[in-house]
């Protein structure tokens, strides 16, 4: 606003709870704000609705803070329809491993560290740990029910659902069907604890901050807080691979920002967009307190100033660089409204040992058919 004042922005904080249907309620009635965040799957819905304002033609003229092919191709994922560009990610958030570096240490555990370091930091080596961590009375890891993380555990066992051309190849890919066996089997044996199953008031950072748990997986996001943190002591590792390949691809979640289609300030609206997306937009989000990565490789500069030397960092933009060069590293079913929701559901099941592992990857494969049929 200082550089532009002739706009005026408004931050209208909205409650998690909902918050998607909400959105697209407002914006099918001409309501809704006149920028906004998306996540993924939410951008394949807006898309189909009509109710999101295509971004070429601004972000192409000398309005426009930053250039749409600024940032990677593969990042735009579900936001890109025909050619046509309708939501910017303003940042990244690639997948690691958060561990208890002060737990290992206290306990005499091997870390992950040193298994990296040796080319072993493998699917054995994780439960070898995560074992040692259980029998001590401590939680070994946590795992999470969303797409970023079995795409996380899919892809470092070398598996995929869906091919580079988006081909859906889950029925034959014994990899994929290996690692949803895999993770399954690590709740089943009580190496890993599915977060769904945690009683209320216990969610996976604060198990991690109070010590019960040595590892968790997520993004930066978690950083913030556990810096706060007095008494933890912890690192980063990146996904443990199952592969003979130290690194794989993992889950790169990202949200897009995206300018409602019937506002009546549409102008300054793009203008804003390209400005909050932009160089100097990430730099101011993602340096100190910053709680994730920039998708604009020119606002590195800023994060790497405020980085924790004594901490690995560095498997955060692993990941992410890793996510840019393997193209597209979101999840296809972003694209197909309800299918990434519908594999959750069976995912549920399984973990809180509901359903047998078999008739999951069975019923994902009836969903997902089920939606690319649609």
């Amino acid at each position: 606003m200082d550089e532009n004042p002739d706009i005026h922005v408004e931050l209208m904080a909205a409650p998690g709870d909902q918050y998607e249907q909400r959105l697209m309620t407002s914006l099918q009635g001409s309501s809704g704000p006149d920028v906004f965040y998306a996540h993924e799957p939410t951008m394949a819905r807006l898309i189909e609705a009509g109710v999101v304002e295509p971004l070429n033609e601004f972000f192409s003229s000398d309005e426009s803070y930053s250039k749409l092919e600024d940032f990677p191709e593969g990042l735009y994922g579900p936001a890109k329809k025909d050619e046509i560009i309708y939501g910017v990610t303003p940042d990244v958030n690639p997948m690691v491993i958060y561990y208890n570096k002060g737990l290992f240490e206290e306990l005499g555990i091997k870390s992950p560290q040193d298994y990296y370091d040796q080319g072993q930091w493998n699917w054995d080596a994780f439960l070898e740990v995560s074992n040692q961590l259980v029998s001590e009375g401590k939680r070994g890891f946590i795992i999470e029910n969303w797409w970023a993380h079995w795409y996380s555990w899919i892809w470092s066992n070398g598996g995929l659902i869906f091919d580079e051309e988006a081909n859906f190849v889950l029925p034959d890919n014994e990899e994929a069907k290996e690692a949803i066996r895999f993770i399954d089997q690590m709740v089943k044996d009580g190496v890993a604890t599915y977060a769904g199953s945690l009683p209320q008031g216990q969610g996976v950072d604060a198990m991690f901050m109070s010590n019960q748990v040595g590892m968790i997986s997520g993004g930066r996001w978690f950083t913030p807080q556990f810096e706060q943190s007095p008494n933890l002591e912890f690192d980063y590792i990146y996904m443990p691979s199952n592969t003979g390949e130290l690194q794989n691809p993992v889950g790169l979640p990202v949200a897009y920002m995206a300018v409602n289609g019937s506002s009546e300030n549409k102008e300054a609206a793009l203008k804003f967009v390209s400005y909050y997306v932009g160089q100097y937009g990430q730099e101011a989000r993602t340096g100190e307190g910053g709680s994730a990565m920039p998708s604009h490789p020119a606002a590195d500069e800023a994060t790497l100033a405020v980085v924790d030397d004594s901490k690995h960092f560095d498997y955060f933009l692993d990941a992410r660089d890793n996510g840019f060069t393997h193209g597209s590293n979101l999840a296809i079913d972003a694209l197909y409204p309800g299918m990434s929701s519908d594999i959750g559901d069976e995912m549920d099941l399984m973990f809180l040992g509901s359903q047998d592992v078999e008739v999951t990857i069975n019923n994902i494969i009836e969903e997902v058919l089920g939606h690319l049929e649609e």
